[in-house]
Protein backbone atom coordinates (compact mmCIF):
# COMPACT_ATOMS: atom_id res chain seq x y z
CA UNK A 1 0.00 0.00 0.00
CA UNK A 2 1.27 3.48 -0.91
CA UNK A 3 2.02 5.85 2.02
CA UNK A 4 1.67 3.05 4.58
CA UNK A 5 4.68 4.25 6.62
CA UNK A 6 3.21 7.75 6.71
CA UNK A 7 -0.29 6.65 7.70
CA UNK A 8 0.78 4.34 10.53
CA UNK A 9 2.49 7.29 12.24
CA UNK A 10 -0.67 9.42 12.24
CA UNK A 11 -4.01 9.37 14.05
CA UNK A 12 -7.34 9.43 12.17
CA UNK A 13 -9.58 12.43 12.72
CA UNK A 14 -12.64 10.26 13.40
CA UNK A 15 -14.21 7.00 12.20
CA UNK A 16 -14.73 7.25 8.45
CA UNK A 17 -18.13 6.85 6.76
CA UNK A 18 -19.11 7.15 3.09
CA UNK A 19 -22.56 8.50 2.26
CA UNK A 20 -22.98 7.67 -1.41
CA UNK A 21 -25.99 9.07 -3.20
CA UNK A 22 -27.64 6.81 -5.78
CA UNK A 23 -25.95 8.82 -8.53
CA UNK A 24 -22.52 7.65 -7.34
CA UNK A 25 -23.37 4.17 -6.06
CA UNK A 26 -21.19 2.06 -8.35
CA UNK A 27 -18.06 4.19 -7.94
CA UNK A 28 -18.61 4.35 -4.17
CA UNK A 29 -18.66 0.54 -3.95
CA UNK A 30 -15.32 0.35 -5.75
CA UNK A 31 -13.83 3.04 -3.51
CA UNK A 32 -15.17 1.31 -0.40
CA UNK A 33 -13.60 -1.99 -1.48
CA UNK A 34 -10.17 -0.35 -1.82
CA UNK A 35 -10.54 1.52 1.47
CA UNK A 36 -11.49 -1.65 3.37
CA UNK A 37 -8.38 -3.33 1.96
CA UNK A 38 -6.17 -0.34 2.83
CA UNK A 39 -7.38 -0.33 6.43
CA UNK A 40 -6.91 -4.09 6.91
CA UNK A 41 -3.39 -3.85 5.53
CA UNK A 42 -2.53 -0.86 7.68
CA UNK A 43 -4.05 -2.46 10.78
CA UNK A 44 -1.80 -5.51 10.30
CA UNK A 45 1.22 -3.17 10.42
CA UNK A 46 0.02 -1.38 13.57
CA UNK A 47 2.86 -1.46 16.13
CA UNK A 48 1.44 1.13 18.55
CA UNK A 49 -1.09 -1.13 20.25
CA UNK A 50 -3.75 1.56 19.82
CA UNK A 51 -7.13 0.36 18.56
CA UNK A 52 -9.13 3.20 17.00
CA UNK A 53 -12.91 2.89 17.00
CA UNK A 54 -14.31 1.98 13.58
CA UNK A 55 -10.88 1.99 11.92
CA UNK A 56 -11.45 -1.32 10.18
CA UNK A 57 -14.80 -2.61 8.97
CA UNK A 58 -16.33 -4.83 6.32
CA UNK A 59 -17.77 -1.71 4.69
CA UNK A 60 -17.67 2.02 5.32
CA UNK A 61 -20.77 2.73 3.23
CA UNK A 62 -23.60 4.48 5.04
CA UNK A 63 -27.27 3.59 4.67
CA UNK A 64 -28.78 6.79 3.27
CA UNK A 65 -31.33 7.76 0.62
CA UNK A 66 -33.43 10.60 -0.75
CA UNK A 67 -37.01 9.34 -1.34
CA UNK A 68 -39.47 11.51 -3.26
CA UNK A 69 -43.11 12.34 -2.81
CA UNK A 70 -45.60 12.20 -5.67
CA UNK A 71 -45.27 15.95 -6.12
CA UNK A 72 -41.57 15.59 -6.91
CA UNK A 73 -40.43 16.94 -3.53
CA UNK A 74 -37.90 14.90 -1.58
CA UNK A 75 -36.20 14.47 1.78
CA UNK A 76 -32.85 13.12 2.96
CA UNK A 77 -32.72 10.13 5.31
CA UNK A 78 -29.74 8.56 7.10
CA UNK A 79 -30.67 5.23 8.68
CA UNK A 80 -27.71 4.85 11.05
CA UNK A 81 -25.74 7.01 13.42
CA UNK A 82 -23.15 9.43 12.01
CA UNK A 83 -22.34 11.10 15.33
CA UNK A 84 -18.64 11.78 15.63
CA UNK A 85 -17.77 10.42 12.16
CA UNK A 86 -15.61 11.83 9.40
CA UNK A 87 -18.33 11.81 6.74
CA UNK A 88 -17.57 11.74 3.02
CA UNK A 89 -20.62 12.43 0.83
CA UNK A 90 -20.25 11.32 -2.80
CA UNK A 91 -22.43 12.68 -5.60
CA UNK A 92 -22.34 12.55 -9.40
CA UNK A 93 -24.30 15.58 -10.63
CA UNK A 94 -24.08 14.36 -14.25
CA UNK A 95 -25.94 11.07 -13.77
CA UNK A 96 -28.98 11.54 -16.00
CA UNK A 97 -29.97 7.86 -15.89
CA UNK A 98 -31.91 8.21 -12.62
CA UNK A 99 -35.59 9.11 -12.83
CA UNK A 100 -38.45 10.12 -10.54
CA UNK A 101 -42.14 10.79 -11.02
CA UNK A 102 -43.94 14.11 -10.77
CA UNK A 103 -47.73 13.72 -10.80
CA UNK A 104 -47.33 10.53 -12.83
CA UNK A 105 -44.81 11.98 -15.31
CA UNK A 106 -41.28 10.57 -15.47
CA UNK A 107 -38.45 13.08 -15.02
CA UNK A 108 -34.75 12.42 -15.49
CA UNK A 109 -32.64 13.83 -12.69
CA UNK A 110 -30.74 16.98 -13.65
CA UNK A 111 -27.59 18.39 -12.03
CA UNK A 112 -29.90 20.68 -10.02
CA UNK A 113 -31.78 17.66 -8.65
CA UNK A 114 -28.55 15.92 -7.62
CA UNK A 115 -27.27 19.08 -5.97
CA UNK A 116 -30.47 19.41 -3.95
CA UNK A 117 -30.16 15.78 -2.81
CA UNK A 118 -26.58 16.50 -1.73
CA UNK A 119 -27.81 19.39 0.43
CA UNK A 120 -30.50 17.15 1.92
CA UNK A 121 -27.92 14.61 3.13
CA UNK A 122 -25.71 17.40 4.46
CA UNK A 123 -28.69 18.85 6.34
CA UNK A 124 -29.45 15.41 7.78
CA UNK A 125 -25.89 14.99 9.12
CA UNK A 126 -25.10 18.58 10.15
CA UNK A 127 -24.50 18.91 13.88
CA UNK A 128 -23.95 15.17 14.27
CA UNK A 129 -20.93 14.30 12.12
CA UNK A 130 -17.51 15.38 13.38
CA UNK A 131 -16.62 16.66 9.91
CA UNK A 132 -18.40 16.73 6.55
CA UNK A 133 -16.50 16.36 3.28
CA UNK A 134 -18.12 16.50 -0.16
CA UNK A 135 -16.68 14.48 -3.03
CA UNK A 136 -18.09 15.94 -6.23
CA UNK A 137 -15.94 14.64 -9.11
CA UNK A 138 -17.68 16.86 -11.69
CA UNK A 139 -17.96 20.21 -9.95
CA UNK A 140 -21.56 21.43 -10.03
CA UNK A 141 -22.05 24.37 -12.46
CA UNK A 142 -18.28 24.49 -13.06
CA UNK A 143 -18.82 25.64 -16.65
CA UNK A 144 -20.53 28.76 -15.27
CA UNK A 145 -17.45 29.84 -13.36
CA UNK A 146 -17.01 33.43 -14.49
CA UNK A 147 -19.10 36.40 -15.49
CA UNK A 148 -18.66 37.84 -18.99
CA UNK A 149 -21.86 39.94 -18.96
CA UNK A 150 -24.90 40.34 -16.71
CA UNK A 151 -25.31 36.69 -15.71
CA UNK A 152 -25.27 34.44 -12.66
CA UNK A 153 -22.17 32.99 -11.01
CA UNK A 154 -23.66 29.61 -10.21
CA UNK A 155 -20.52 27.66 -9.24
CA UNK A 156 -19.32 30.29 -6.76
CA UNK A 157 -22.78 30.50 -5.18
CA UNK A 158 -22.97 26.71 -4.82
CA UNK A 159 -19.55 26.51 -3.14
CA UNK A 160 -20.45 29.27 -0.70
CA UNK A 161 -23.74 27.57 0.11
CA UNK A 162 -22.03 24.24 0.88
CA UNK A 163 -19.54 25.94 3.19
CA UNK A 164 -22.33 27.79 4.98
CA UNK A 165 -24.06 24.45 5.55
CA UNK A 166 -21.01 23.15 7.42
CA UNK A 167 -18.94 21.40 4.76
CA UNK A 168 -15.24 21.43 5.68
CA UNK A 169 -13.66 20.06 2.50
CA UNK A 170 -14.76 19.93 -1.12
CA UNK A 171 -12.93 17.40 -3.31
CA UNK A 172 -13.26 17.57 -7.08
CA UNK A 173 -11.39 16.45 -10.18
CA UNK A 174 -10.09 18.50 -13.10
CA UNK A 175 -12.25 21.55 -12.36
CA UNK A 176 -13.12 23.55 -15.48
CA UNK A 177 -11.38 26.52 -13.84
CA UNK A 178 -9.93 25.78 -10.37
CA UNK A 179 -9.73 29.51 -9.65
CA UNK A 180 -13.40 29.29 -8.68
CA UNK A 181 -12.10 28.24 -5.24
CA UNK A 182 -11.39 31.94 -4.69
CA UNK A 183 -15.08 32.22 -3.78
CA UNK A 184 -14.37 30.23 -0.57
CA UNK A 185 -10.79 31.27 0.31
CA UNK A 186 -10.98 30.14 3.96
CA UNK A 187 -12.36 26.66 3.27
CA UNK A 188 -10.93 23.39 2.01
CA UNK A 189 -11.03 22.92 -1.76
CA UNK A 190 -8.91 20.25 -3.43
CA UNK A 191 -8.70 19.70 -7.18
CA UNK A 192 -7.06 16.47 -8.39
CA UNK A 193 -5.96 15.46 -11.88
CA UNK A 194 -6.10 12.00 -13.54
CA UNK A 195 -2.82 12.37 -15.47
CA UNK A 196 -1.20 9.25 -14.01
CA UNK A 197 -4.30 7.12 -14.61
CA UNK A 198 -4.47 8.29 -18.25
CA UNK A 199 -0.85 7.34 -18.84
CA UNK A 200 -1.24 4.01 -17.05
CA UNK A 201 -4.22 3.15 -19.27
CA UNK A 202 -2.34 4.16 -22.42
CA UNK A 203 0.71 2.07 -21.57
CA UNK A 204 -1.39 -0.97 -20.63
CA UNK A 205 -3.80 -0.87 -23.59
CA UNK A 206 -1.80 0.18 -26.67
CA UNK A 207 0.94 -2.32 -27.53
CA UNK A 208 3.02 -0.19 -29.90
CA UNK A 209 2.68 3.05 -27.92
CA UNK A 210 6.02 4.91 -27.94
CA UNK A 211 6.80 7.84 -25.66
CA UNK A 212 9.44 10.00 -27.31
CA UNK A 213 9.62 13.19 -29.34
CA UNK A 214 9.72 11.37 -32.68
CA UNK A 215 6.56 9.34 -32.10
CA UNK A 216 4.31 11.33 -29.75
CA UNK A 217 2.88 14.83 -29.37
CA UNK A 218 0.42 16.37 -26.88
CA UNK A 219 -2.36 18.60 -28.20
CA UNK A 220 -4.48 21.14 -26.34
CA UNK A 221 -7.87 21.49 -28.11
CA UNK A 222 -8.31 25.07 -26.87
CA UNK A 223 -6.78 27.74 -24.66
CA UNK A 224 -8.52 26.42 -21.54
CA UNK A 225 -6.73 23.06 -21.68
CA UNK A 226 -3.24 24.55 -22.06
CA UNK A 227 -2.12 23.95 -18.47
CA UNK A 228 -3.08 20.26 -18.65
CA UNK A 229 -1.28 19.80 -21.97
CA UNK A 230 1.86 21.67 -20.81
CA UNK A 231 2.19 19.44 -17.73
CA UNK A 232 1.61 16.26 -19.73
CA UNK A 233 4.14 17.24 -22.41
CA UNK A 234 6.77 18.28 -19.85
CA UNK A 235 6.48 15.11 -17.80
CA UNK A 236 6.73 12.96 -20.95
CA UNK A 237 9.41 15.10 -22.57
CA UNK A 238 7.57 15.55 -25.86
CA UNK A 239 6.40 18.53 -27.92
CA UNK A 240 2.94 20.03 -27.67
CA UNK A 241 0.66 22.04 -29.91
CA UNK A 242 -2.66 23.78 -29.45
CA UNK A 243 -5.79 24.86 -31.23
CA UNK A 244 -7.64 28.07 -30.55
CA UNK A 245 -11.29 28.56 -31.28
CA UNK A 246 -12.65 31.29 -33.49
CA UNK A 247 -16.22 31.90 -32.36
CA UNK A 248 -19.19 33.82 -33.71
CA UNK A 249 -19.93 36.15 -30.80
CA UNK A 250 -22.99 37.59 -32.55
CA UNK A 251 -24.89 34.30 -32.16
CA UNK A 252 -25.83 32.11 -29.17
CA UNK A 253 -26.75 28.43 -29.74
CA UNK A 254 -27.46 26.09 -26.80
CA UNK A 255 -26.17 28.72 -24.39
CA UNK A 256 -22.83 29.33 -26.10
CA UNK A 257 -21.26 31.10 -29.05
CA UNK A 258 -20.77 28.65 -31.95
CA UNK A 259 -17.24 27.80 -33.10
CA UNK A 260 -16.41 29.06 -36.58
CA UNK A 261 -13.04 27.33 -36.95
CA UNK A 262 -10.15 25.73 -35.05
CA UNK A 263 -6.74 27.23 -35.81
CA UNK A 264 -3.61 25.16 -35.06
CA UNK A 265 -0.39 26.41 -33.48
CA UNK A 266 2.58 24.06 -33.22
CA UNK A 267 5.07 21.83 -35.03
CA UNK A 268 4.21 19.18 -37.59
CA UNK A 269 2.23 16.17 -36.34
CA UNK A 270 2.93 14.09 -39.45
CA UNK A 271 3.54 10.43 -38.63
CA UNK A 272 3.11 10.94 -34.88
CA UNK A 273 0.60 9.66 -32.36
CA UNK A 274 -1.17 12.65 -30.82
CA UNK A 275 -2.90 12.80 -27.45
CA UNK A 276 -5.67 15.40 -27.26
CA UNK A 277 -6.24 16.19 -23.58
CA UNK A 278 -9.15 18.13 -22.05
CA UNK A 279 -11.41 18.17 -19.00
CA UNK A 280 -14.58 16.92 -20.68
CA UNK A 281 -16.37 15.77 -23.78
CA UNK A 282 -19.81 17.39 -23.82
CA UNK A 283 -21.40 17.20 -27.27
CA UNK A 284 -18.02 16.23 -28.73
CA UNK A 285 -18.25 18.49 -31.79
CA UNK A 286 -15.16 20.49 -30.85
CA UNK A 287 -13.09 17.39 -30.06
CA UNK A 288 -14.11 15.62 -33.28
CA UNK A 289 -13.27 18.66 -35.38
CA UNK A 290 -9.82 18.82 -33.76
CA UNK A 291 -9.30 15.09 -34.42
CA UNK A 292 -10.22 15.49 -38.09
CA UNK A 293 -7.88 18.43 -38.54
CA UNK A 294 -5.03 16.46 -36.95
CA UNK A 295 -5.63 13.54 -39.31
CA UNK A 296 -5.76 15.98 -42.23
CA UNK A 297 -2.31 17.08 -41.07
CA UNK A 298 -1.23 13.41 -41.39
CA UNK A 299 -1.11 12.47 -37.72
CA UNK A 300 -0.67 8.71 -37.28
CA UNK A 301 -3.26 8.10 -34.55
CA UNK A 302 -5.46 10.48 -32.53
CA UNK A 303 -6.03 9.48 -28.90
CA UNK A 304 -8.53 11.54 -26.90
CA UNK A 305 -8.10 11.76 -23.11
CA UNK A 306 -10.78 13.55 -21.10
CA UNK A 307 -11.67 13.33 -17.43
CA UNK A 308 -15.42 13.40 -18.00
CA UNK A 309 -17.18 11.78 -20.93
CA UNK A 310 -20.68 13.25 -21.03
CA UNK A 311 -21.50 12.58 -24.72
CA UNK A 312 -24.63 14.74 -24.55
CA UNK A 313 -25.35 14.31 -28.28
CA UNK A 314 -24.89 10.53 -28.31
CA UNK A 315 -22.16 8.30 -29.72
CA UNK A 316 -23.07 8.15 -33.42
CA UNK A 317 -20.55 10.80 -34.50
CA UNK A 318 -17.78 9.11 -32.54
CA UNK A 319 -18.68 5.77 -34.16
CA UNK A 320 -18.52 7.41 -37.58
CA UNK A 321 -15.18 9.11 -36.88
CA UNK A 322 -13.72 5.85 -35.56
CA UNK A 323 -14.76 4.02 -38.74
CA UNK A 324 -13.13 6.77 -40.80
CA UNK A 325 -10.01 6.47 -38.58
CA UNK A 326 -10.15 10.09 -37.46
CA UNK A 327 -9.96 8.86 -33.85
CA UNK A 328 -8.13 5.79 -32.58
CA UNK A 329 -9.04 5.67 -28.87
CA UNK A 330 -11.16 7.68 -26.43
CA UNK A 331 -10.17 7.50 -22.75
CA UNK A 332 -12.34 8.86 -19.94
CA UNK A 333 -12.41 8.20 -16.21
CA UNK A 334 -15.12 6.37 -14.28
CA UNK A 335 -15.80 9.44 -12.13
CA UNK A 336 -19.15 10.16 -13.80
CA UNK A 337 -22.02 8.12 -15.20
CA UNK A 338 -21.40 6.78 -18.68
CA UNK A 339 -23.94 5.25 -21.02
CA UNK A 340 -23.54 1.43 -20.94
CA UNK A 341 -23.31 1.48 -24.75
CA UNK A 342 -20.10 3.51 -24.49
CA UNK A 343 -18.39 0.81 -22.42
CA UNK A 344 -18.79 -1.67 -25.30
CA UNK A 345 -17.38 0.59 -28.01
CA UNK A 346 -14.12 -0.76 -29.54
CA UNK A 347 -12.46 2.65 -29.27
CA UNK A 348 -13.30 3.28 -25.60
CA UNK A 349 -10.87 2.83 -22.68
CA UNK A 350 -11.58 3.51 -19.00
CA UNK A 351 -9.13 5.11 -16.59
CA UNK A 352 -10.11 3.71 -13.19
CA UNK A 353 -10.00 6.36 -10.46
CA UNK A 354 -11.47 4.37 -7.55
CA UNK A 355 -8.16 3.40 -5.93
CA UNK A 356 -6.85 6.96 -6.23
CA UNK A 357 -10.04 8.32 -4.67
CA UNK A 358 -9.78 5.83 -1.78
CA UNK A 359 -6.19 7.01 -1.17
CA UNK A 360 -7.36 10.63 -1.08
CA UNK A 361 -10.04 9.82 1.49
CA UNK A 362 -7.57 7.82 3.60
CA UNK A 363 -5.03 10.67 3.61
CA UNK A 364 -7.68 13.26 4.52
CA UNK A 365 -9.05 11.08 7.30
CA UNK A 366 -5.55 10.97 8.83
CA UNK A 367 -5.31 14.77 8.50
CA UNK A 368 -2.19 14.55 6.35
CA UNK A 369 -1.15 16.76 3.44
CA UNK A 370 -2.98 15.88 0.23
CA UNK A 371 0.21 16.70 -1.68
CA UNK A 372 1.22 13.12 -0.85
CA UNK A 373 -1.43 11.94 -3.31
CA UNK A 374 -1.80 15.03 -5.50
CA UNK A 375 1.81 15.01 -6.71
CA UNK A 376 2.01 12.06 -9.12
CA UNK A 377 5.30 13.00 -10.81
CA UNK A 378 7.28 10.25 -9.03
CA UNK A 379 4.64 7.65 -9.90
CA UNK A 380 4.64 8.76 -13.53
CA UNK A 381 8.44 8.61 -13.76
CA UNK A 382 8.40 5.14 -12.20
CA UNK A 383 5.76 4.04 -14.72
CA UNK A 384 7.77 5.47 -17.63
CA UNK A 385 10.93 3.68 -16.49
CA UNK A 386 9.04 0.41 -16.25
CA UNK A 387 7.37 0.99 -19.61
CA UNK A 388 10.62 1.84 -21.39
Amino acid sequence: MVNISLLEKSIPVAPIKIAALDSCGRLAQQVDSHLVQFRKELDSHNQSGLNFRGYTADTFLLDCKCPRFGSGEAKGIINESVRGTDLFIMVDVCNHSLTYKVSGHVNHMSPDDHYQDLKRIIATATGKAHRINVIMPFLYESRQHKRSKRESLDCALALQELVQMGVSNIITFDAHDPRVQNSIPLSGFDNFMPTYQFLKTLCASIDDFKIDNEHLMIISPDEGAMQRAVYFSNILGVDMGMFYKRRDYSTVINGRNPIVAHEFLGDSVEGKDVIVIDDMISSGESMLDVAKQLKDRKARRVIVCTTFGLFTDGLEKFDDYFEKEYIYRVITTNLNYRNPDLLNRPYYLEADMSKYLASIMDILNHDLSVEKVRSTTKKINKLLNRFS
